[in-house]
């Protein structure tokens, strides 16, 4: 049972603890300049209530699969860590991570700011080759602000009606954007951000008990069409994942699909699970499947279970991995 003290402590997990509905994202502070497909904010209170649950407090989060960021952002403004390090193999997302943190947020911001959009101007802009770092990363934010679901993969394309009927001005919020943009650098020298393989960089923390992990991949093989359409860099070998996620000395939480392929793989590897209420960017009410070694301080939420035990101990096989 959440105490008085816990309650003040995190005033939204009231909602997710109390209801079984989604948490309202609009209740979480919005740290992200993307609009990211995929994205974490409504997993906010929950990834908060797992670090509260800690002690020594970690000093440092690595999220291998970081995207719009918003968990790490988030553990850094609520100092929750020490360091953050964010891993992206996207190149395009990764320039603006790159330029927030090397100097250039400034520069960014202003171009958000004087940038007159209409459909011609962003087709003008996108089909430049840009010379800089900062020049791509406001491409990204361009596109990722006009095209359909902020969707940066092949094949994306302009948002046709968004809000209102409103187009590809939907989700271009200039004074927003470039606010957020310029509020990352009161964090940028407490994040070390990495366009680098995410398994690599698990690795690397392995051995360190004050490390830590959010761990969101791309879709399994099962959703390898949904990862294709919404992401450059959508394959990963989800059996390798889980075997890293074994050697890890520091806490790990990790964010699925609801699989049942990835539900044999997490229970081959005795992991323990529980499904969390989400709801997609279509607004439909589904099940999102968390992964890590001791889950029993999420048995607090009515609206999170256990998912049915399609496979009993006696057909699942300790998995051994190849170290």
């Amino acid at each position: 049972m959440t105490t008085h003290s816990q309650s003040l402590l995190f005033p939204d997990l009231l909602e997710i603890i109390a209801s079984p509905k989604p948490v309202n994202v609009a209740s979480v502070p919005q740290r992200s300049p993307f609009r990211y497909p995929g994205g974490k904010t409504w997993f906010v209170p929950t990834f908060r209530h797992w670090t509260a649950t800690m002690f020594p407090k970690p000093k440092i989060l690595v999220e291998p699969f970081a995207g719009g960021g918003i968990i790490s952002l988030t553990a850094l403004f609520e100092n929750l860590v020490q360091k953050a390090v964010m891993v992206e193999l996207d190149d395009d997302i990764a320039a603006v991570w790159k330029s927030v943190i090397n100097g250039d947020a400034e520069w960014l911001a202003n171009r958000i700011l004087t940038f007159e959009l209409s459909r011609e101007a962003v087709i003008n802009e996108i089909k430049r080759l840009p010379r800089t770092q900062k020049e791509k990363a406001f491409q990204t934010i361009l596109k990722n602000r006009t095209f359909h679901g902020g969707i940066l993969a092949e094949g994306s394309g302009f948002l046709k009606y968004g809000e209102n009927g409103k187009g590809i001005h939907s989700r271009w919020y200039p004074a927003t954007i470039a606010k957020r943009i310029l509020n990352l650098t009161t964090i940028a020298d407490r994040i070390d951000f990495r366009c680098y393989d995410g398994l690599k960089v698990m690795q690397e923390f392995s051995y360190r008990r004050d490390v830590i992990y959010f761990i969101d991949p791309p879709y399994t093989a099962g959703g390898k069409k949904a990862g294709k359409r919404l992401y450059k860099h959508y394959e990963l070998n989800h059996k390798q994942l889980l075997c890293a996620c074994e050697t890890l000395k520091g806490d790990f939480l990790m964010t699925y699909d609801n699989a049942d392929e990835v539900k044999k793989m997490a229970r081959s590897h005795g992991f323990q699970m529980r499904l969390i209420p989400m709801t997609n960017t279509h607004h439909a009410t589904m099940e999102e499947l968390v992964i890590g070694r001791d889950l029993s301080w999420m048995d607090a939420f009515p609206a999170v279970h256990e998912p049915q035990a399609e496979y009993t101990t006696r057909t699942i096989k300790k998995r051994r991995c190849n170290t």
